[in-house]
């Protein structure tokens, strides 16, 4: 492996080997840290699946939806490759989203100018790298596109000045898209639903409805289940559009020996993306085989489905306030 290109993107990259068998990778076109094993990072390298920029950009989400777990160092293992092949990738509105999250966590004040030039000078390869991992973007045209977009929608302004070298850009957020942004953080905040995403295996269905959905319930809320609602979509289609509707989602991180509910992960990170609240809960004798990628954070390790609904209800109405439903 090539010590000074990043193996996802070949990106300039810092890069040193870790304590066990592979690399910590420092690049910002990956959006930050991350470690690969040697087996993965030989992977990229050699597996033609593994080189297209679709593959290289569903890569780079998982990355981001796991910085925004508070995981700052993913691991990508063989296992994870295999994964990413089958996610789903970003849609055009959530990569427009996440170009104006992007602008407005660069804007220090009201009116902030960012500048970035294509192709990139190497003053503003950071932030060129950053649209690019932020709107799930394979090339600097994608970026154009979506700032084209936005500026038509008059949540941006936007200018371009031909150079000899390329275009320089400037893009400032505009009123418009300021209230598109509140709008975003503020959606769902008058919804009754909660999303639940947990292991559906039948030695869990009393820990659901003793426990979770009665202290949803108590709470004053809806509980939703994707395994028990009737629908005609692709489940996949199906879970995101019930994500994107409710208020919050408790996610159950109970497995049992033969490893992680992937799913649970992937619906957790999903809902952190849309900045809507998850509470994290857990059988108490499970929590060790909780992956790190969630662990810092601050599970309910319920013991009795009685304990489940009482700490639950309790962390819903604390964290969210009591719902419309509630008695």
């Amino acid at each position: 492996m090539n010590n000074n290109l990043c193996p996802i993107w070949q990106a300039p990259a810092i890069i040193h080997s870790g304590p066990r068998d592979g690399y910590y990778v420092n690049s910002s076109r990956a959006g930050g840290e991350y470690f690969i094993s040697r087996s993965a990072s030989l992977s990229l390298e050699r597996r033609d699946e593994y080189q297209s920029d679709k593959f290289k950009v569903l890569l780079t989400n998982w990355l981001v939806e796991q910085r925004n777990l508070g995981n700052e160092c993913p691991e990508i293992l063989d296992q994870k490759l295999k994964d990413v092949e089958n996610r789903k990738a970003l849609s055009i509105q959530d990569r427009v989203d996440n170009f104006l999250r992007y602008i407005k966590s660069k804007s220090e004040t009201l009116g902030y100018e960012i500048n970035f030039h294509s192709p990139g000078m190497q003053i503003y390869t950071e932030i060129t790298d950053n649209f690019l991992v932020f709107t799930a973007s394979s090339h600097l045209s994608e970026v154009i596109s979506l700032s084209e977009y936005c500026h038509a929608q008059g949540w941006i302004e936007q200018k371009s000045s031909p150079q000899q070298d390329g275009t320089f850009h400037t893009i400032k957020l505009r009123p418009p898209g300021y209230a598109r942004l509140a709008e975003l953080e503020g959606t769902n905040i008058g919804s009754s639903q909660a999303f639940v995403a947990m292991w559906f295996d039948a030695s869990m269905n009393k820990a659901y409805e003793n426990g979770i959905k009665l202290a949803i319930e108590d709470a004053g809320y809806k509980p939703v289940r994707i395994d028990r609602k009737d629908h005609n979509n692709k489940i996949d289609d199906e879970i995101i559009a019930e994500i994107r509707r409710s208020r919050f989602v408790v996610a159950d991180f109970t497995q049992d020996e033969a490893g992680a509910r992937g799913g649970v992960y992937y619906e957790a990170g999903f809902a952190h993306g849309l900045n809507i609240p998850v509470i994290f809960t857990c059988r108490k004798d499970a929590l060790h085989k909780v992956h790190f990628d969630t662990r810092q954070y601050n599970h309910i390790d319920w013991e009795s489905y009685d304990d489940l609904r009482e700490r639950l209800a309790q962390r819903i109405s604390a964290t969210l306030g009591d719902g419309p439903m509630k008695k």
